[in-house]
């Protein structure tokens, strides 16, 4: 079984002390290819060099919702010249998040446009971030992402309507361990069969969202516990796993042209 951890944030320092360890369990779970996905400057610029270090590894660059009072137009630009090295296979993490409102509802949807149209220049998959945004996600989507682009909802935790919404602008959506929890991932687990099987990715998004069945031992997510994912998510679907892995596996490396 090959897998390919498709978000997550290995640049994050929890992972300096054991980070060749954390690549080595992934190896040993079968996952072979790693997105790291960057969420300021900061966080892009480690994500670059990390897989610029690791043939399995690649990377985004993109301000998340949560930074984007600290975007600029010269932090956009930064970004721009550094997209140009060629493990850079992505934009994001962008998107709006109006839960916890670390930068205004402004600030969000101004970098947010205007990662749309940077991305759009360079011709790159967009990788989405969305929480509580109320629908004006979808609604900047469907005035600003043309329907030739590509991208994928991280972190899919929406209703029906807006799943529908997703795929009907030809989005890709990202399936993280939240699936395998008892509460919170039931109605995920109702709606994962209407996915398309060729529109399906899996993630960790570690080092969060520690799930089920990996919670009780580390408190660190890792790419590894993305087979988690793989074989919950076949489970519900009622899908061989093995056959599911590759076609996800295919999914993840055409979305971003690997």
């Amino acid at each position: 079984m090959k897998l390919f951890d498709s978000h997550c944030h290995l640049d994050d320092r929890i992972y300096d002390k054991d980070f060749k360890d954390v690549l080595s369990r992934a190896n040993n779970a079968g996952v072979s290819r790693i997105m790291i996905v960057g969420v300021d400057k900061k966080s892009s610029e480690r994500a670059v060099t990390l897989a610029e270090s690791n043939p399995e590894l690649y990377a985004s660059v993109g301000f998340h919702p949560h930074d984007a009072k600290e975007c600029s137009k010269e932090a956009l630009e930064f970004l721009i010249k550094l997209a140009e090295i060629p493990k850079i296979k992505a934009w994001g993490e962008i998107g709006l998040d109006f839960n916890r409102m670390y930068s205004p509802r402004e600030d969000q949807e101004k970098w947010l446009i205007r990662q749309l149209e940077v991305s759009g220049e360079l011709d790159f998959p967009v990788i989405f971030h969305e929480r509580d945004s109320d629908g004006s996600l979808l609604k900047i989507l469907k005035k600003h992402f043309k329907p030739d682009r590509t991208g994928v909802i991280h972190c899919f935790s929406g209703n029906e309507s807006e799943l529908n919404q997703y795929l009907a602008l030809e989005l890709y959506i990202g399936i993280t361990g939240i699936l395998t929890t008892k509460s919170r991932g039931a109605k995920l687990r109702n709606l994962a069969p209407l996915i398309p099987t060729n529109r399906i990715l899996i993630e960790t998004d570690a080092p969060h969202l520690t799930r089920p069945p990996e919670k009780n031992k580390p408190r660190r997510n890792e790419p590894a516990f993305v087979k988690s994912v793989l074989l919950k998510l076949a489970e519900v679907r009622g899908e061989e796993p093995d056959d599911l892995a590759r076609v996800v596996y295919e999914n993840t490396c055409r979305l971003y042209n690997i």
